[in-house]
């Protein structure tokens, strides 16, 4: 499919990049204006909101290191213990740290301006990933546009909040973003680099390393640059399990640390099962409903997904996250906030919303924007537990 020729660049004089940085902020600007109120309403700072529950082990690890991490943080079970900081990858903390470090920048202030940066860049990737997928799909649209919806929805998923909070999610999404667009053009060094760095982020970034390093070995004849890829993507991820072996004495001490601390295992959705029947069929609060529908609707985008033949990498970079998350237990309601990375499933809806007049996307983007403010600010203020 050839490049729209009145495309969003030509019609506006701006560049793409620089219109998906500002429809980022702007979707996300709403969050925060949403958010300062009704923090306000209970009587929360929004610095407190921002930093809440993981975001405390996080902002201490960077501010601390892993051995000085205060012993009024526990893991799930109420529990500290010297090996609990160590459940938390090390990319972002260490980043934060650094920046924090600096004459005049408070540990906090370093974690929210860095997220402000990921997230927009992010966003480019974003927006650049809707484009080629316009390109490369039987559901065409314009590609522009569709790369713009695309970061509109993403900044706007259930849980967008967590993309300003002290989280891994903004510094996550733009590495898979870049990982997967790297993949699809060909940028295998590249790839590889993003796939390396994602591993010390998060566990969910075994979803990007797969994907690298099958795409790069089937792109063997691309030569030196694919098998560098395949090797990599994946030292990152082993060389903290690695690490935490040493330090924990087991090689599997990540995973004990998990399983005690966080009750997360792989049960291949039994936990989940049990939470959507207990949801739809008994629970009372409007925290747990949405939380089941965010989850049943993400198998639908998947599914979706699979029907528009999105591009193989971006389809099982999808598929890994949705089936890491909903195939394994642990605390249920933060699974519409882990289910964010997985924002490639929104695509379809995106190309979709390309070929409709602007008034009749707008008609179904602007509810989006405004309920995922008011859902995120709900459940950091309201809502009592952690996500």
């Amino acid at each position: 499919m050839t490049r729209n020729p009145t495309s969003t660049r030509a019609r506006t004089g701006v560049p793409q990049w620089s219109l998906a940085v500002l429809t980022y902020l702007a979707v996300r600007a709403v969050g925060v204006l949403v958010l300062v109120p009704m923090a306000a309403r209970h009587d929360l700072s929004l610095s407190n909101v921002l930093a809440k529950w993981d975001g405390q082990w996080l902002l201490s690890i960077a501010e601390h290191g892993y051995g000085g991490v205060p012993s009024t943080l526990t893991d799930a079970q109420g529990i500290h213990t010297a090996e609990t900081a160590y459940a938390f990858f090390p990319g972002y903390p260490l980043l934060v740290g650094w920046l924090g470090a600096l004459p005049g920048v408070s540990t906090f202030g370093a974690g929210v301006l860095l997220n402000v940066l990921f997230g927009a860049l992010a966003a480019v990737a974003v927006a650049r990933l809707g484009t080629l997928c316009a390109e490369r799909t039987a559901l065409g649209g314009d590609p522009d546009r569709s790369g713009l919806y695309l970061v509109v929805l993403f900044a706007a998923t259930p849980m967008s909040v967590v993309l300003n909070m002290a989280y891994t999610e903004a510094l996550f999404c733009a590495l898979a973003a870049w990982a997967l667009v790297w993949v699809l053009e060909r940028q295998w060094l590249a790839a590889g680099a993003a796939a390396l760095l994602i591993g010390l982020v998060r566990p969910t970034g075994v979803a990007v390393i797969v994907v690298v390093m099958l795409a790069a070995a089937l792109a063997h004849r691309d030569g030196p640059r694919a098998w560098a890829a395949v090797v990599l993507a994946p030292l990152g991820y082993l060389g903290y399990l690695g690490y935490v072996g040493v330090m924990t004495g087991s090689p599997t001490g990540w995973f004990t640390i998990q399983t005690t601390g966080w009750n997360t295992r792989v049960d291949f959705g039994a936990a989940a099962g049990r939470f959507l029947i207990d949801a739809f069929t008994g629970a009372e609060d409007f925290a747990t409903i949405a939380t089941a529908l965010v989850m049943v609707g993400t198998v639908g985008l998947l599914a979706w997904s699979v029907a528009a033949r999105l591009p193989w990498p971006v389809l099982v970079y999808g598929a890994l996250v949705v089936a890491s998350i909903l195939l394994s237990s642990g605390l249920m309601m933060s699974r519409a906030r882990l289910l964010l990375p997985a924002f490639v499933l929104l695509i379809p809806l995106a190309l979709v919303l390309s070929r409709q007049r602007t008034a009749t996307a707008a008609a179904v983007l602007v509810p989006v924007v405004v309920g995922s403010a008011w859902f995120g600010a709900y459940m950091l203020t309201v809502f009592q537990y952690a996500i």
